[in-house]
């Protein structure tokens, strides 16, 4: 309906001839098309138009009182869900999905949380399913009874007052006489991050409620929720606990999934690392869809998700750094068969991945540097540990191509972003420390009871060392120079927010917008960033998590040789894992 936004307008007949064509490339391939049709309601506003809803109530993200819908507004949406069903069954696809989770138009009527409406939509429990019966009865009065519909529910709303899994069971009760099929997620805009996980959550983070739910239904169930491995899904359907398993993010992170593990290839599937930074941030920040792990999402004309072709002329390259864009860069340069080396000067792989895989729910990062680890050994890349490479070094080696990817390293000079003209007088006392000693990578912190964290960046290198201080038993104050906790990861409510919750749970104490003025052996001066205001807060541990600085030196040093040098990652002032891996697929994938 053109009430709420949409990326495929079904509202339009237009969208007939688009899908026909869509399934014209699909159906070859065996793929099953099913379309879920989606209002966003509170949750989504549409420019000139107050958001249609059950009531009043508005949502935490759109910020928008929306309008109550009258019976003339309800009668509409109903007819428009129908007509929306059979422009996707005259368009060829197989089949339809009620979206009424998540706290959308339709989860807004059934949530006692959202509906406040005095009339035959509110109130009771039936009143308030009243909607999604009319619009499923709709529906399969246009499409007739065999083409397949289904719906979507949260299992638990994840709001005060809103539905748990009791309640979604007996929603499922009063409709599966009207669906084929019921797909259960979880949580709403209430609780954001809740909806779609993050890698604080563990494996199957859903199950315990959507299964609460599939036990007592008796139409073919689907479940979701960090379902990463086809193992785990098959556990899930042979369990009995559901009859089909929704993957969403690992077949981003890998699109091959499926094809590698019938080849028996499990070992070469590209692990989703459950971020959310390039996926669900992203495409929420910025409107489109990339993947933290794989450089082709979002971007497959430009950078086909496919194995790149065998270079003419093959070449020795040489890769100094075994961080994720060494690592990478490696990867793919031996995939096009080329001679490749790669030096690390520690005695492991995975650079400053490693050092967060080592932080409090950060260890899933670390399926990163196992699986790039497994393709440097299957792609027959020659790995050498515990070696510094120098220009003498690259000289005896004598390379076509050097790739420099020796990242960067915390600042010790006591550099500020904010205040730069000086360094923070007592920088260098014994207590102060970077993140990289509190996790025990090039040095050793011994944490106080009372700790204060300066983030001067905004990522979540700051957030891992608080998690650190807290897990250490630290009293811990957040300073931080910008103005929220991880301001920028991309959408901080689907990525940051769940460790927000567990730092505000242990009492850290969050101080935004200010800048180090001094610290002494026992207090760090903060200044406001606006005005002349100032603080001292009480310490015996100070880390600083300010802007890394690019380990550049081989790369200048090698600055007019007779071989191409490149400069990649942190090393070129990246900062992300994501940049960093998709400037090393780029710049091997044109070697």
């Amino acid at each position: 309906h053109r009430s709420s936004a949409t990326a495929i307008p079904v509202f339009d007949d237009r969208v007939i001839e688009g899908y026909q064509r869509l399934v014209a490339r699909l159906h070859p391939h065996g793929m099953k098309v099913f379309q879920q049709l989606w209002h966003g309601g509170s949750a989504r506003v549409v420019p000139g138009m107050a958001p249609w809803s059950a009531s009043n109530v508005a949502n935490p993200v759109a910020g928008v009182i929306p309008q109550a819908m009258t019976q003339g507004m309800i009668d509409e949406i109903v007819a428009a869900f129908a007509q929306a069903a059979q422009r996707v069954r005259l368009g060829g696809l197989d089949g339809v999905e009620v979206h009424a989770a998540h706290g959308y138009l339709v989860g807004q009527f059934l949530s006692p949380a959202t509906t406040h409406r005095p009339d035959a939509y509110g109130g009771t429990f039936e009143a308030r399913v009243r909607l999604l019966r009319e619009i499923l009865a709709a529906i399969r009065a246009q499409v007739g009874a065999s083409f397949p519909v289904g719906v979507r529910l949260s299992s638990d709303e994840q709001i005060h007052g809103g539905m748990g899994s009791d309640e979604t069971g007996a929603i499922v009760g009063a409709i599966e006489d009207m669906v084929d099929f019921v797909d259960l997620s979880y949580g709403s805009y209430y609780r954001f991050y809740k909806m779609l996980s993050t890698m604080d959550d563990p494996l199957g983070y859903e199950l315990a409620d959507s299964g609460a739910v599939t036990r007592v239904t008796h139409v073919p169930t689907m479940v979701t929720g960090r379902i990463m491995t086809l193992d785990h899904a098959h556990h899930i359907v042979e369990s009995g606990l559901a009859d089909m398993v929704s993957m969403v993010r690992a077949l981003i992170a890998d699109p091959e999934l499926v094809v590698k593990a019938r080849a028996g290839r499990d070992a070469e599937i590209r692990p989703c690392l459950g971020t959310s930074q390039g996926c669900v941030g992203q495409l929420l920040s910025t409107g489109r869809l990339a993947c933290v792990v794989n450089p082709a999402a979002g971007a497959e004309v430009a950078n086909p998700f496919v194995t790149p072709p065998r270079a003419e002329v093959a070449k020795k390259v040489l890769v100094v750094g075994a961080g994720p864009a060494g690592m990478e860069a490696a990867r793919v340069a031996a995939s096009r068969g080329h001679e490749v080396h790669l030096y690390e000067m520690t005695g492991h792989l995975g650079g400053q991945v490693a050092i967060a895989a080592s932080a409090p729910h950060r260890n899933d990062l670390a399926a990163l540097v196992g699986w790039l680890g497994s393709e440097l050994a299957r792609l027959g890349v020659q790995v050498h540990l515990r070696t510094p490479v120098d220009p003498d070094l690259v000289s005896a080696e004598g390379p076509d191509v050097v790739i420099v990817a020796t990242g960067s390293t915390p600042r010790r000079d006591g550099g500020q972003m904010w205040r730069p003209a000086a360094p923070i007088p007592g920088h260098d006392l014994p207590h102060v420390v970077s993140s990289w000693d509190l996790f025990g990578f090039g040095g050793r912190a011994e944490v106080g009871a009372r700790a204060v964290l300066f983030d001067d960046v905004g990522t979540y290198e700051a957030i891992s060392a608080a998690e650190a201080l807290v897990a250490a038993g630290a009293s811990v104050t957040y300073v931080m120079s910008g103005d929220a906790m991880g301001a920028k990861v991309s959408f901080p409510p689907a990525t940051v927010y769940p460790a927000r919750e567990r730092l505000m749970a242990a009492g850290v104490e969050f101080l935004a917008n200010w800048a180090v003025e001094a610290i002494t052996p026992t207090e760090v001066v903060i200044g406001a960033l606006a005005g002349s205001a100032t603080r001292r807060v009480v310490a015996d541990t100070v880390v600083l998590v300010t802007a890394n600085l690019p380990n550049r030196e081989l790369a200048d040093a090698l600055a007019g040789a007779d071989f191409a040098v490149h400069l990649i990652g942190d090393a070129l002032g990246s900062r992300t894992m994501q940049v960093a891996i998709s400037q090393a697929s780029a710049l091997a994938a044109r070697i």
